[in-house]
């Protein structure tokens, strides 16, 4: 039997908490079609806020990934652009009144399928 250690199981609980907010984003973003359908209704706008919450947590979520294997388990997978997320947790934490709804529906629409493979495929790897 094969043990893990407590940082590895650490790093574990976290990325099942990216994949499953990396899972709500894409179910909450599902409606949306265009940039504007984010600002179309009050509904609309909770989406907004919401996703960014998520994108925020998964930011986060990378950070102490980082901080756990002091910056080594990300590098192993190149086809992400580790820094691009994590920076943008920096803005949505930061500067939350200038949240760019085109740069949102951008990465829902085109980073967080390839981002879900890939947070899966590592939790594989470490298991």
């Amino acid at each position: 039997m094969l043990f893990m250690s407590d940082r590895t199981l650490m790093v574990l609980s976290t990325l099942e908490d990216i994949d499953m907010s990396i899972d709500m984003v894409i179910e909450r973003f599902k409606a949306i079609k265009t940039v504007d359908d984010f600002l179309s209704s009050s509904e609309n706008i909770e989406k907004l806020d919401s996703i960014a919450m998520r994108l925020l947590a998964i930011g986060e979520g990378l950070k102490n990934i980082d901080k756990l294997t002091d910056g080594q388990l990300l590098l192993r997978y190149p086809s992400i652009e580790w820094k691009n997320i994590k920076g943008l947790r920096d803005v949505l934490s930061h500067h939350y009144f200038d949240i760019n709804a085109e740069i949102l529906f951008d990465v829902c629409s085109t980073k967080l399928c390839e981002l879900s493979s890939v947070v899966k495929q590592i939790m594989k790897d470490l298991r």
